[in-house]
């Protein structure tokens, strides 16, 4: 009998990958805004139409930011009679249906929240043992997204199965829904935390899946996020990919430059980028980070579904990891060429050089011309290697390279990385 439900078990999450390469859906990386970061329990429908609306006139939407989702608290605190989550009767007065109409009708997306356990984080019915009619409840409510989180787990005694188990209960209610609908399956986003490497297992249940704990507004929130997820960039292609959490652009106590540097990280390695600023305070500086196309492209990729990875992981002599000053020197192949991440951890300026080919997505003996994604520059050709001047403070250089042809005759030595290289007729070569 247990052989058995193995089998349908996966025959449903083949299903699923199915209908996901048929027609696109989740395939890249989600762009739009979360309430949680900015609002946590203070929302109602007029803060989520009005949020709609400011991604319209700031020019978001145009940008690709196209996905408005509601977090936690937006239902009663108990079920009805029938089992169903009801949505907050006075804050959400005019029923769920009507609001995803309207948000819709905007042109967004638009997701809900719920948990794989009794409650949700804040307090609210969570989805254990109600997954099918839950998710059916957002299906006809209009969602077309489900952050799904982590807390109140029920006892050992009662699952009898680990973290996968409860995720797979609600993956296998997204076929459910979506066979018996005919409609795009819903968005599965697990916020899972990473305490059970989710990075290993998530795709096959969701578009992304969290990876560390909450995202705090400050430097060293960033650094340790992304300092982990150097280490799992590997994870992250179509259809899934690592969540580093919520862009905090704008919020606490992030500098010009720090933000640049959140935003670069996130968005080039391919992280879901749901804005968790209170738009109606946006100042113009957070906007041209937001609306970076050149950087927001690469995020969006049609061709290049991976992450860049380091291929310097810290500021030892070795280049072994500090998880307090994480990888300085990235890069990754895009369809446009080889995009490279220098990001400055240290608290003073710096001086970031690199040898071209330390990447393995650069050919020796060729030359590149080089595109500054952040002044939108072209900035003249580099030849065996690149030196990046007084990066500030945790700030961030993002270039693209592309080749252009052999490096110029004559150069001495024969290899950029001279000490690696040797003559056909074995002698050392350069020095």
């Amino acid at each position: 009998m247990r052989s058995i439900v193995n089998i349908l078990g996966a025959a449903v999450l083949l299903l699923r990958s199915v209908y996901a390469l048929d027609n696109g859906v989740g395939r890249l990386p989600v762009l739009g805004y979360n309430t949680w970061n900015a609002y946590q329990c203070n929302i109602d429908e007029d803060l989520l139409l009005s949020t709609a609306s400011l991604l319209k006139s700031l020019g978001l939407q145009d940008a690709g930011y196209n996905q408005l989702n509601i977090d936690d608290c937006y239902a009663e605190k108990n079920r009805s009679a029938g089992g169903d989550i009801i949505a907050d009767a006075v804050r959400f007065k005019g029923g769920m249906k009507s609001l995803t109409d309207q948000i819709h009708a905007l042109g967004f997306k638009t997701g809900i929240y719920s948990d794989s356990g009794w409650y949700t984080c804040a307090g609210y019915p969570g989805s254990y043992q109600n997954e099918l009619r839950d998710l059916k409840t957002f299906s006809d409510w209009g969602f077309d997204y489900l952050k799904y989180d982590n807390c109140a787990i029920p006892y050992d005694e009662i699952t009898r199965e680990g973290i996968v188990g409860r995720y797979q209960r609600m993956a296998d209610a997204v076929v459910q829904v979506q066979q018996s609908t005919k409609n795009n399956p819903i968005l599965l986003s697990l916020c899972e935390w990473g305490w059970s490497q989710v990075w290993l297992w998530g795709k096959q249940f969701g578009q992304s899946w969290r990876t560390t704990g909450d995202i705090a507004p400050e430097w060293n929130s960033l650094a340790n996020i992304i300092n982990f997820n150097s280490f799992l960039t590997q994870a992250t292609d179509f259809y899934g990919r690592n969540d580093l959490d919520m862009l905090q652009l704008g919020n606490g106590n992030l500098t010009f430059d720090e933000s640049k540097s959140h935003f670069t990280a996130w968005a080039l390695m391919k992280s879901p980028l749901l804005i968790g600023t209170n738009l109606s305070e946006i100042t113009n500086e957070t906007l041209s980070i937001l609306k970076n196309n050149e950087i927001l492209a690469i995020n969006q990729d049609p061709t290049v579904g991976a992450s860049i990875s380091p291929f310097r992981w810290g500021i030892n002599p070795d280049w072994t990891s500090n998880s307090s000053f994480p990888a300085q020197y990235w890069s990754g192949p895009t369809q446009d060429g080889t995009v490279f991440m220098l990001l400055n951890t240290l608290d003073k300026p710096s001086t970031l050089f690199f040898n071209l080919t330390e990447s393995p997505w650069i050919r020796a003996g060729r030359q590149y011309s080089v595109r500054d994604l952040w002044t939108h520059t072209e900035n003249g050709t580099a030849v065996r290697n690149f030196t990046a001047y007084d990066v500030p403070a945790h700030g961030v250089v993002a270039l693209l390279l592309k080749d252009v042809g052999d490096e110029p005759d004559g150069i001495y030595p024969q290899c950029s990385v001279w000490w690696q290289c040797t003559d056909k007729n074995g002698t050392r070569v350069g020095g």
